[in-house]
Order: structure tokens, then C-alpha cells, then sequence
């Protein structure tokens, strides 16, 4: 297959109508790969490559807003077209949808919102779309009040609430009495979730270094280490970040230590590390571990070097995959093991708004069977009296506490154990977090434990 031409990437020394244009384009390259398949964190940073450095705030925040309000951008492109625009023209479509965006939900200046989303269609090879996108664009400006009216008259669940029909459907057979509160949450942008290193400082006490440096934030009720700021800011402004005081990391997610139960001097496995936040939290939580650190992506696992490295742990990082156990990390028994496993991510979705698009109904069944894979075979390298928190950051019961039922029917010497906590949802084998309020994104948590010979 011929590579897709990229508009020019050099952003240096253009005017500003020339560098919004081509951040335009690059924002519809963006969403054209997102609607492709592809991960909207893998192809932002590309993008945002290919842009001068001040502008890729924004388009992070075009970007991410598209895949939000997707469905709704959509709609109203339906309402607009004579008719549907090929497959070949995803970019223009896209520009459509970021031209929408930009007039409803930013306060870029119309005329600039306008005029060089239009222009971004000559730099993607597309100048019969510079005319097309100018008159639909200004025509949503001229009638918009009525449109949108026209749109919430006639509006389908699936663009009330953002969320595929499936996963709208799905959510209503699992969680009956939760579900309002749940498309209510996945609907909000997220919080700046902030997990503060208890090993060096308290809570109060880097509360109060975040006053100091003109931020506020609040506890989470139940997660000790746990705090939400009021607004959120770039790492860079977050006293102490560079010497491991405080880490991103939703409060939900922060769960996953605490649940683990590690002892000092314990063998623990973190399976599926990457990123590395829980594998950081554990090492603050019990800093006394011989702790393994295993991802498939080796590149992946760069990311959990480099967070470890500014936290000052320096654990045993490998390569591997957790549902084919071999090499010396497969080798040892472990007191511990967190199964942090790939699943549909539908608790997270405020997070990461692509995934409304990137899944589908049928991802669900192959997730499992790749979830029971890892649950089996890490389960063969637990020692007897040991314990495996399995978590998710799913809502779908088919991942979480069916998943564990099956487990426990194939594995005779396992039995749940049960979890204590203030917070979420206790299930038949464990406890479900549910993304209902802005504290605690969707997280799944069941931990097992090998009966003794």
C-alpha cells in the first residue's frame, strides 16, 4: 500500500493562519486514523510532532474533544451533507467534525475556526474541499440554534449519552440501577487525579506544599493517598514531581496496592506493567520487594524505566508475555502477583474518549479468552498460600466477575477472597468501582488466593 501524502510538517516561520491551517490538518489525520483503528494516544503524538510546540495543547484538546462528541459532530455532518462523504475523504469528514467542535465548544474566534479549517483541505491534497468545508461550516454558524434544536428533538440514546449502541445496551443489562450515573460520569472530562508518595510525605503535608504553590485539591474518601485537583496543570507545576513526591494517577487505579496486600521482603509480580503507575505505587506502599515489573512492549516498558527512575526504585523490568510464562521471570514462585489485564478499558472512557469508537461488540469475547489465558498461567506461578489481585478497568461483568467465576471452576485450589472497602460496588467474587462521580474512574478488583498443599 502507497503512504498517505502528510501535509508539510515544517511549522517554523509560518504565519498564524498558516500554522492553524496545518494544525487543522494534522488534527483530521488524527481522528481519520482514530476512526481507522488506531490508538488516539499513538496518533496524537505524532501529530503533535508536526506542529509548532505552542499549538499542541490545542490540539490535544480538538482532538480529544472530537472523539468525546463524536457522535454528536457526526449527526449534525448527516444533517449538513447532501450526502455521505467516501471513505477515501475520512480526513475531510474529520475536518468537519473539528470545524464543529471549534464553534460549539472552544473560544477560537469563528472566522479563524472557519477559515483555516477550510484551508487545511488544500494542504491535505483536497482543494475541491476547501469550498465545501467553508459552506457547511458557515452555514452551521447561520442556522446553528436551529440544528441543534432540530438535533436534541430527534436525538437516539447512543448521541444523548455519547456511547455505542452496544456498550449502551450492555451497560443497561449489567448495571440496571447505576446506568444514568454512569453515562452521567463517562460524560465528564476527567480530573487531574493526584497520588501522593506517602513514604516521604503525608497528605496533609503536600496538600499544603500545593497551596503554597497556588493549588488546591481534595481528599478521596477511602484512598489514603489520594487527592483531586480543583484545576488541572502540567506536571511541571505540581511541587516535587521530578523527586518522586507525588504521581498522576486516578484514585480508583491507586486501589490496586492497597488491595495487593504485599509484605516486606515479599517476591512480587507486576503482570501487564506498563505504564508503570501501579508498579510505582506498590514499591511506595511496601518499598521492602523483590518486585518484577513484565510487559509484552518492550517499548512500553521504557515508560515504566523512566517512571521508576524519577520515583528511585530500581525493580527487575522484562520483557514477556503473561499468558506464555518462560524465561527466568517465569521461573520463580511468587508471593504476589497483580493481573492487571487488557480488557475493553469501558471504565476509562472519559479518559480516553477514543475508545467509544475503537470498540466493538465482538472485542469482548476475544478479551476473555486472552484474560483467562493470563489468569491460568500466572496462576501456575503463585505460590501456594500466595494471592493475585486481578483487576480491570472495565464495567462489563463478562470481564470481571464472570471472568472470576470460570477461573474458580477451572481452578480448584483458588478461592476469592473478600475485600474490604468504603468504596464501590461488592460483587459475587469482588469489588466494582463505577465511573458514577468525578473521584474514581471504572475499576474491577478480585483477589485469589492458592489454598495450601
Amino acid at each position: 500500500m502507497a503512504e498517505r501524502r502528510q501535509p508539510p510538517q515544517n511549522a517554523a516561520g509560518r504565519s498564524q493562519a498558516d500554522r492553524g491551517a496545518l494544525l487543522r490538518a494534522q488534527l483530521a489525520l488524527v481522528i481519520r486514523a482514530v476512526l481507522e483503528g488506531r490508538s488516539l494516544t499513538d496518533v496524537l503524538q505524532q501529530g503533535q510532532e508536526r506542529v509548532a510546540g505552542r499549538d499542541r495543547p490545542l490540539l490535544a484538546e480538538l482532538a480529544y474533544g472530537v472523539c468525546r462528541e463524536y457522535f454528536r459532530l457526526d449527526a449534525l455532518a448527516a444533517m449538513l451533507l447532501r450526502q455521505p462523504l467516501k471513505a477515501k475523504d475520512r480526513d475531510v469528514h474529520a475536518l468537519l467534525l473539528g470545524g464543529f467542535y471549534q464553534l460549539l465548544h472552544t473560544r477560537i474566534p469563528p472566522h479563524a475556526a472557519i477559515g483555516e479549517t477550510a484551508g487545511a483541505a488544500r494542504l491535505l491534497r483536497k482543494k475541491w474541499a476547501v469550498a465545501l468545508v467553508n459552506g457547511v461550516l458557515r452555514r452551521f454558524q447561520r442556522e446553528q440554534e436551529s440544528l441543534l434544536s432540530r438535533l436534541e428533538k430527534t436525538a437516539s440514546p447512543q448521541l444523548r449519552h455519547q456511547l455505542p449502541g452496544w456498550l449502551l445496551d450492555a451497560l443497561e443489562q449489567a448495571w440496571p440501577e447505576h446506568a444514568q450515573g454512569i453515562y452521567r460520569g463517562l460524560s465528564l472530562r476527567p480530573p487531574l487525579g493526584l497520588r501522593v508518595n506517602l513514604g516521604r510525605n503525608s497528605l496533609s503535608e503536600y496538600a499544603g506544599l500545593l497551596k503554597e504553590a497556588g493549588l488546591t485539591a481534595r481528599p478521596v474518601k477511602a484512598v489514603p493517598s489520594a487527592l483531586i485537583l480543583d484545576e488541572a496543570v502540567s506536571v511541571e507545576r505540581l511541587p516535587g514531581f521530578s523527586r518522586g513526591l507525588v504521581s498522576v494517577q486516578d484514585a480508583g487505579a491507586q486501589m490496586a496496592a492497597f488491595l495487593l496486600d504485599a509484605r516486606p521482603g515479599m517476591r512480587v509480580l507486576d503482570a501487564c506493567a506498563a505504564p508503570g503507575g501501579k508498579t510505582g505505587h506498590i514499591l511506595e506502599h511496601t518499598p521492602d520487594l523483590r518486585l518484577t515489573a513484565m510487559d509484552l512492549d518492550e517499548r512500553r516498558l521504557e515508560r515504566v524505566a523512566q517512571n521508576m527512575a524519577r520515583l528511585g526504585f530500581s525493580p527487575e523490568l522484562v520483557t514477556g508475555d503473561a499468558s506464555r510464562p518462560e524465561s527466568s521471570w517465569a521461573e520463580t514462585s511468587y508471593d504476589r502477583i497483580l493481573a492487571d489485564v487488557p480488557c475493553t478499558a469501558t471504565g476509562v472512557i472519559r479518559r480516553h474518549p477514543d475508545i467509544r469508537l475503537l470498540r466493538r461488540p465482538d472485542d469482548v469475547a476475544k478479551l476473555r479468552q486472552r484474560q483467562a489465558r493470563i489468569l491460568d498461567a500466572l496462576w501456575s506461578l503463585l505460590r501456594p498460600g500466595g494471592k493475585m489481585l486481578y483487576a480491570t478497568c472495565s464495567l462489563l461483568p463478562w470481564e470481571n466477575d464472570e471472568q472470576i467465576a470460570g477461573f474458580l471452576q477451572r481452578q480448584p485450589d483458588a478461592r476469592a477472597v473478600g475485600l474490604q472497602s468504603e468504596r464501590g460496588i461488592m460483587t459475587s467474587h469482588g469489588l466494582q468501582l463505577l465511573p458514577d462521580t468525578l473521584e474514581t474512574d471504572g475499576f474491577y478488583y478480585a483477589l485469589l488466593e492458592k489454598r495450601g498443599d
